[in-house]
């Protein structure tokens, strides 16, 4: 069995980052670790005074006492990271990881052309260098463009805008650049790679549903890197990814009043597993 250690927040309500990212790994048959970057109420979309702990202090002593039990990853799964200083640790620890083990990063900090709360244009470019140590990076529209200081298209864009991005990241050393919510018709929506190795690009689309839902950024870098520790390439990797993602909003939007903080992914993970037979 293969094993994924997962770095990102724990927000106890909401379901995103380790609240999905867990279930969803564990259900694809890989084992997940887990690291908590921080501990809040609630995610911050759409939520008010919720609280936030961070637990910087605690990972250095996490990754130490790992190096000491000889414990090792097959891959390293990085997402929301809160501070200047925990992208240096997850860049520390990216260098010091076994040869074989893949450096997955989701550098989960904006969408729809503006950052997160908390998060500033700075913080983006320093996330671009964790990105550059990375194997796969899986930046939506606005992340790419804020790390790389190029203007943000909400729509009408054309393949070079998106080739021109993954490009640029493969200047920088990514192995494998993918960019989501990529979009060149009205009624679809997808996701573009870039293989530096293979000079290849790769395009993938689904229907484009009228619903956005937090989240669901997080369940699509989990089930990539889970598909890949299955032994998936990344283009059908991608493929399932993107599906699972689709049919976890397509079940949510008759509940929609209820469960606008997030997309009902348990109730989509027969779909998961069945594909995965």
């Amino acid at each position: 069995m293969k094993r994924i250690v997962t770095i990102q927040d724990v927000s106890c309500f909401g379901k995103c980052s380790l609240t999905v990212a867990l279930p969803i790994i564990s259900a694809m048959g890989v084992e997940a670790a887990i690291l908590p970057t921080a501990i809040l109420s609630t995610h911050t979309g759409g939520f008010k005074n919720f609280t936030f702990h961070d637990l910087s202090d605690d990972i250095t002593k996490i990754f130490d006492h790992w190096k000491s039990e000889n414990i090792d990853f097959d891959a390293i799964y990085t997402g929301y990271l809160g501070s200047f200083e925990q992208i240096d640790l997850m860049k520390d620890f990216i260098d010091k990881k076994s040869k074989n083990t893949v450096a997955f990063v989701d550098p989960a900090m904006a969408d729809n052309g503006k950052l997160y709360t908390g998060f500033t244009p700075e913080f983006a470019k320093h996330m671009l260098t964790l990105c550059e140590k990375a194997d796969i990076i899986v930046p939506n529209i606005t992340e790419a463009s804020f790390m790389l200081g190029i203007p943000y298209i909400e729509e009408g864009y054309d393949k070079k805008y998106v080739e021109d991005i993954l490009k640029e990241f493969a200047k920088r050393g990514v192995k494998k650049a993918v960019l989501t919510g990529v979009s060149f018709e009205p009624d679809k929506l997808g996701v573009a790679m870039y293989d530096s190795e293979k000079d290849e690009f790769f395009y993938y689309f689904n229907e484009k549903i009228d619903a956005k839902f937090h989240g669901t950024g997080d369940i699509f870098a989990s089930v990539t890197v889970g598909g890949i520790m299955r032994g998936l390439d990344l283009k059908d990797a991608l493929k399932l990814a993107a599906d699972y993602t689709v049919e976890c909003i397509k079940i949510t939007i008759p509940d929609k009043e209820k469960h606008w903080y997030g997309v009902k992914f348990e109730e989509a993970i027969p779909f998961l597993v069945g594909r995965l037979k």
